[in-house]
């Protein structure tokens, strides 16, 4: 717990010297395949925002755009190179990233089911918001449709981050308790949401 809270101040520090340029390439990066959780990125961030260093308006947005840049670079990965390649490299590599060939198989499920919308309600599921962009590049989901699903929903899973890290981020057990609550309540409404819409599909 020490070493997380350190790692918090030490994030906090940084935003503060680099600013929104900083918030854009750490979310650039946990959007990819990096071990970068996004939990650690924004509240950090916007308890600065509530200190008058930063604001969290922009904080918000640039978790936004550069979980979006993220998501497009794994995107055109896999349409370029292909589904035979990405799994090839999970099964050789995946371990690095903490990641594994069934992880995508099961979020290759997640898409076949739902299909373009899966890219918006994917990037409020832990697990899935880094890895739904490689089965829309497998199935050459157009480019579009892409970038507007992405980038509401990951702006939408930055704000609730944003809010919790402007309200709480001084006291990091309280910061815990409500992401840990907030995002199992997100979880619940994507489900309602996801099935909602696969009956609405299904009509």
């Amino acid at each position: 717990m020490n070493f997380v809270f350190e790692f918090l101040k030490t994030l906090a520090l940084f935003f503060e010297k680099i600013g929104y340029p900083g918030i854009f390439l750490c979310m650039f990066l946990e959007s990819t395949i990096l071990p970068l959780p996004s939990e650690l990125v924004i509240p950090p961030a916007a308890y600065l925002a509530s200190q008058g260093k930063m604001n969290v308006f922009w904080v918000i947005l640039m978790g936004g755009l550069g979980s979006l840049a993220g998501a497009l670079l794994n995107y055109y990965v896999a349409l370029k190179v292909g589904r035979p390649a990405v799994l090839l490299f999970l099964k050789k590599k995946g371990k690095y990233f903490f990641l594994t060939e069934n992880s995508l198989l099961k979020v290759e499920t997640f898409w076949e089911k739902y299909g373009a919308f899966s890219t918006f309600i994917g990037r409020l599921l832990p697990g899935i918001r880094h890895l739904i962009p490689i089965p829309a590049g497998f199935a050459r989901m157009k480019v579009l449709p892409f970038c507007v699903f992405t980038f509401l929903g990951a702006t939408l899973w930055c704000a609730f981050l944003g809010i919790c890290g402007y309200m709480f981020g001084k006291n990091q057990e309280l910061l815990k308790i409500y992401i840990h609550h907030g995002s199992l309540l997100i979880f619940v409404v994507c489900v309602i949401v996801t099935v909602v819409y696969f009956l609405y599909k299904k009509r």
